[in-house]
């Protein structure tokens, strides 16, 4: 008995292949489709290159008894298919189609930031529970479309499927390309600001020996001359590129500005902290003029004091 069939596009040989192995053991094993003596009551096999079929062994298997958990449990690994393996490839598509006349545009960078959208590293732990019931919510979303549609109809081409019935989901892929794009021409942008500003600091002369920047937590710095007195953190150096930091960058990096206005020779960094992001960007800005200290003897009691428990 014939229940369903899932048809591939021609390229996803591989696909075909890993989609099959999962049908069957999610359907055989996971399920325990099996009689009492251990024969299965569903038999997974290929149909043709591109397509893989689903039938029921009579007269063990009863459509009525069996049915809806195997479909279900198929709807389920066909939807795990397309956010694991087919998700990546339309959002490649999406990205080449939008932007093939853009010569500037590099799509592998624009995946790396939508990858990065869908499947981010942990922030505080709450970057990867939120990414992880994202991708939940579109898996099920995906599973409930298929779930309809293999109880209606035995033959699905999953290309067919994502485009006709699944253009609500590829909306949504469209609209994580655009917020992929707004980051990437907004990193670019930023990162064009540092360089601007490590070119500056090149011409700059020196005005003071050294610069110790406590780092008391988050986005919080206290900075001290070479005898650790307290140094007036405001800028008071060139307006245009006082102006420039106060536009372009946000308030918590301010310290950055104050450092170009000291305008030191060398710059000690004390924290617990050295992969903050502020941090990298004061070493790319002041290149060859920074050292990171976690912990020595001069610094070490201070930050105790300064860091808030």
């Amino acid at each position: 008995m014939d229940l369903f069939s899932v048809t591939l596009q021609a390229s996803l040989h591989d696909g075909v292949d890993k989609l099959k192995q999962q049908l069957l053991t999610g359907l055989i094993h996971e399920l325990h489709m099996a009689d009492g003596k251990g024969a299965p009551l569903v038999d997974i096999h290929m149909k043709s290159r591109e397509s893989i079929g689903c039938s029921g062994i009579l007269p063990q298997f009863r459509l009525q008894e069996h049915g809806p958990a195997i479909f279900e449990a198929a709807a389920g690994i066909i939807a795990e298919f397309v956010i694991s393996e087919l998700e990546p490839l339309l959002l490649s598509s999406i990205i080449r189609k939008k932007y093939s006349s853009n010569p500037t545009i590099e799509s592998s960078v624009i995946e790396k930031y939508c990858h990065d959208l869908l499947f981010g590293s942990e922030w505080d732990g709450l970057g990867k529970r939120f990414h992880d019931a994202d991708r939940a919510r579109r898996k099920s979303k995906i599973a409930d479309e298929l779930h309809q549609y293999l109880q209606m109809d035995t033959g699905l081409n999953l290309k067919g499927f994502l485009t006709f019935r699944m253009a609500s989901y590829r909306s949504e892929l469209a609209e994580i390309v655009e917020y992929a794009m707004d980051e990437y021409v907004l990193d670019k942008q930023y990162q064009e600001f540092i360089s601007l500003l490590k070119y500056f600091v090149q011409l700059q002369e020196t005005k003071i020996p050294l610069v110790h920047l406590l780092h008391k937590g988050g986005h919080d710095f206290v900075m001290y001359n070479e005898s650790f007195k307290l140094i007036d953190p405001k800028p008071q150096g060139d307006r245009i590129v006082a102006e420039m930091l106060e536009t372009e960058m946000n308030i918590e990096d301010m310290v950055i500005s104050s450092l170009i206005s000291a305008s030191p020779k060398h710059i000690n960094i004390h924290t617990r902290l050295p992969e903050m992001g502020v941090i990298r960007t004061i070493e790319t800005i002041f290149d060859g003029r920074v050292t990171v200290c976690v912990g020595c003897s001069a610094c070490s009691r201070s930050l105790d004091e300064l860091i808030q428990p």
